[in-house]
């Protein structure tokens, strides 16, 4: 049994990469390409990507339980319905995520981008924090240099070009209000997953049964900001308006990305998730580079993308060490 665990770790922990940078090159198309028409509205889309993976959820559920249709509704009666509170409680994540959002776009409105993308990449150290106290991990000083040198890589990675336009000056209270909603966004994002994890690793449930209670309230949060953000735009256009066969892809990648997530969590851990995430972005921002011509290597991008690797191997060698 860890044997089929840790060969479950580093697969879920490859797909992830592949899922990610696929998902942020098809992301950016998407965005890019000229259509006719209005272009899809990113709510929406949030709120499909919820549904498709309650579908998904609901066929993996029905082949694990053997296939059969009224063993799949007993599953959910016994498991979700018949257990409200027990239900409820991924509506703690789910509700963060939500709350992470609106921060970070809160925050991207009061910050120059580069103190964003730095400031933000502290959610690497709160994730570590959180996986302490709430899961009693063990990291020693290897580690936490790695996951210091894996904060500053990104940061360096995602580190803006000089921009032509000047940008509009922000005064004191503009970074203020900009900085303290980025640090609660990376204290959120740190204290959702690993409550995330705490629950998956914690229980007997099925994993995809509590992505079906997780994606439900998701498609409940994602609603509400449907209605905050675009309620006028889909009124006028429908819920469903500029979605084509790239939108489409957009979503599906979206919801099999959170399948994907749920997976990393359950047999490895949040913490290397978030080298997993790391590395894609590297390889999402390389692609795009020689396939969609909409990024310019920087040094900044070079150093940080060593640091990276860097910080990715030390983890690993340190792993396999305490494993011998």
């Amino acid at each position: 049994m860890p044997a089929i665990n840790y060969n479950l770790k580093y697969i879920s922990l490859t797909v992830l990469i592949i899922q990610t940078t696929s998902m942020v090159l098809a992301l950016r198309y998407s965005r890019t390409v000229q259509e006719d028409g209005p272009k899809y509205l990113s709510s929406t889309a949030v709120v499909m990507a919820e549904c498709f993976k309650i579908l998904a959820c609901l066929c993996l559920v029905c082949y694990q339980e053997g296939g059969g249709i009224p063993k799949l509704f007993e599953v959910i009666n016994t498991e979700i319905i018949g257990r409200p509170w027990d239900s409820l409680k991924l509506a703690v994540p789910s509700g963060l995520y939500t709350v992470q959002n609106n921060l970070l776009f809160l925050a991207l409105s009061n910050l120059d981008a580069a103190t964003y993308q730095v400031t933000y990449q502290l959610k690497i150290l709160t994730t570590a924090m959180f996986s302490v106290c709430m899961l009693s991990k063990q990291l020693n000083s290897y580690k936490w240099a790695s996951l210091v040198t894996l904060m500053i890589g990104v940061a360096l990675v995602q580190m803006p070009s000089e921009s032509k336009e000047p940008e509009k000056p922000l005064t004191a209270t503009n970074q203020f209000i900009g900085l303290v909603a980025v640090l609660c966004a990376c204290f959120s994002s740190g204290f959702a997953g690993v409550y995330f994890e705490k629950i998956l690793k914690g229980t007997k449930q099925s994993i995809w049964v509590r992505n079906i209670q997780l994606a439900f309230f998701g498609v409940l949060f994602g609603l509400m900001g449907v209605f905050v953000y675009d309620s006028t735009a889909v009124l006028s256009d429908g819920f469903l308006q500029g979605y084509s066969k790239t939108t489409w892809m957009v979503v599906s990648l979206q919801a099999f990305g959170g399948l994907v997530i749920a997976a990393v969590i359950k047999y490895a851990d949040n913490i290397l998730k978030g080298f997993a995430t790391s590395l894609s972005i590297i390889l999402s921002t390389t692609v795009s580079y020689y396939l969609l011509d909409d990024f310019t290597p920087t040094s900044f991008f070079f150093i940080g993308a060593l640091l990276v690797i860097g910080a990715t191997f030390c983890m690993e060698w340190n792993h396999q060490n305490r494993q011998q």
